[in-house]
């Protein structure tokens, strides 16, 4: 009879044959993941939570071991990976041999996503449940915050360069934003409770990656595509405009492909109400680039009430602004030089917003120098803040004043805001002295001239002279005033009448003090004002009368 211990021993050894045979079994199969391209194909295991694996390809220098301590949980080790892919030696495998990881056991990190631009006013309800934060381009948007947009429209790039254009009006919690390892899978999920947004998601090869949009009637979930979704009281609205997208209730959707709109009311019949999108326009008469401002973009009337155009700058993907229109004709104007993408849709009568046309756009604007008109060279002004005019001799430019002590400018006195009116004045009074200043003008955000430069003069003002008394001694007396600073001497003027139209006296006086001799029984009165040697000019101080009995 066998030994007790011998029993046991025999048992454990059939249990882990069974065990290896079990893990091997999926690895012999060498079964390829299915590759879904348009929709969403989950099988029903895998949205419930059901092991759905990721394939990862060794490259060259890389082992088994680092691969697993780079990608896995930190709780999973090479041993269990090993395991799973019933691989008895790690070490004997080599560049191109192919492991198969479950995506359940991936290191996940967040992955904030970064808010491209922003037109209007736009706001940022942090999930720490922190006060609302006015939102502005490159700021963070982090899992479980929330954009609220007022009057204005955000755009959004998330970890994968998939983008998100958010519709005014509009609230959009972003529930997941997970990123896993450097697999380059990402998990996205947002809950749209109010307004609109419209996406373009980058095509999602591995079965691990996920982009769901929920609202409070249904939920949306696609794997590499461009579509629109609305919700309000109603229910909710989706246009598919590129690729397919699974769409209706949780548990309950169906696979709605491009060109097609689909409504699912938020009360009554789980039905979707499907119907087709209205045609995209014909753009062929659509300039290519535009090289001055306000330029028009036109096409083919296809029967439509209204059109739609969205702006959108090609690299970034920032949404710049929307414009509807009853016309088939559209003027662009206030565009900063670049690229941009033209989407122009056809509107049904609800509003729906059918296939977009896209149409290329170049902005190249050209600034010119401007001509100088006043003040005219080597002008000599008496005011500190001067106003200067000048004519654009290009299109849709806007300009500013530049004042510098020196032909060079490389420091400036003073400037004006930038402007497209044709004058303005500097924003701080100048003091007396030699001046320089130009116009420079600008096109399209990044094409600047620079006019000619003139010379200009300010002659600024001294102040009044106040005479702080006067003492008689016999028939003479002695005036004393104040000092003025920069004054370099005073004229001193004296008169027999107030107004000074006939003056007996005039001397220019070093000092602050003067003594007159005058004649007994008459009246006399006497003023001062500061001259100086720059281009300040003196003012008169009040008269004083004098009189010796």
């Amino acid at each position: 009879m066998h030994s007790v211990a011998e029993t046991i021993r025999r048992v454990l050894a059939l249990l882990c044959a069974i065990s290896l045979l079990a893990a091997m079994a999926p690895a012999s199969a060498h079964a390829e993941m299915t590759v879904a391209r348009g929709s969403l194909t989950h099988s029903p295991a895998a949205v419930n939570g059901a092991r759905s694996d990721w394939h990862y390809t060794l490259k060259d220098g890389e082992s088994f071991h680092l691969v697993a301590r780079e990608l896995l949980r930190r709780n999973l080790s090479s041993r269990q990976l090993a395991s799973y892919n019933g691989v008895s030696s790690p070490g004997d495998l080599r560049s191109g041999d192919r492991i198969r990881i479950p995506v359940a056991w991936l290191r996940q990190q967040p992955e904030p996503a970064r808010v491209t631009g922003v037109n209007g006013h736009a706001q940022l309800r942090p999930s720490d449940g922190g006060p609302l934060q006015r939102l502005t381009s490159d700021d963070r948007i982090r899992a479980g915050d929330t954009v609220i947009t007022r009057d204005g429209t955000v755009s959004v790039e998330l970890a994968d360069g998939s983008s998100v254009r958010i519709n005014p009006s509009s609230s959009v919690v972003f529930n997941r934003l997970t990123r896993y390892g450097r697999t380059g899978m990402t998990d996205t999920r947002m809950r749209l409770e109010r307004g609109g947004l419209s996406n373009r998601v980058r095509p999602m090869i591995e079965e691990g990656a996920r982009f769901e949009i929920e609202t409070p009637s249904a939920i949306a979930a696609v794997r590499g595509t461009a579509f629109a979704l609305q919700t309000d009281s109603r229910g909710s609205h989706l246009q598919v405009t590129e690729g397919r997208v699974d769409f209706g209730r949780p548990g309950a959707t169906r696979e709605i492909p491009a060109g097609y709109a689909a409504t699912l009311a938020t009360t009554g019949s789980n039905e979707l109400r499907i119907r087709q999108l209205p045609p995209m326009p014909d753009v062929g008469g659509t300039p290519g680039t535009l090289t001055s401002l306000p330029g028009k973009v036109q096409w083919e009337a296809n029967g439509a009430d209204r059109y739609q155009v969205d702006i959108v700058e090609a690299e970034s993907g920032r949404w710049v602004r929307r414009e509807q229109t009853s016309a088939s004709e559209l003027s662009l104007d206030d565009l900063a030089n670049g690229e941009y993408h033209l989407e122009i849709a056809s509107l049904a009568t609800d509003g729906t917003q059918g296939m977009p046309a896209s149409v290329p756009l170049q902005v190249d604007l050209s600034a010119r120098a401007a001509e100088l008109v006043e003040p005219a060279t080597e002008a000599k002004l008496d005011t500190d803040r001067p106003r200067f005019r000048w004519r654009y001799q290009g299109d849709s430019e806007r300009a500013r004043v530049e004042i510098a002590r020196s032909q060079e400018f490389t420091d400036l006195a003073a400037s004006s805001e930038w402007s497209r009116e044709e004058s303005a004045t500097p924003n701080r009074p100048l003091d007396a002295g030699r001046y320089y200043w130009r116009v420079v003008t600008e096109a399209g955000g990044n094409s600047v001239a620079t006019s000619e430069a003139r010379e200009l003069t300010i002659n600024g003002t001294l102040d009044p002279v106040r005479i702080l008394s006067a003492n008689y001694v016999d028939r003479q007396v002695r005036l004393f005033w104040e000092t003025i600073d920069q004054a370099s001497g005073y004229l001193l003027q004296l008169s027999e009448d107030p107004s000074f139209e006939d003056v007996i006296k005039e001397a220019t006086v070093d000092d602050t003090t003067a003594a007159l001799r005058l004649i007994p029984g008459r009246r006399y009165f006497v003023r001062l004002r500061a001259v100086s040697e720059g281009p300040m000019a003196g003012r008169w101080g009040p008269g004083r009368e004098l009189y010796v009995e």
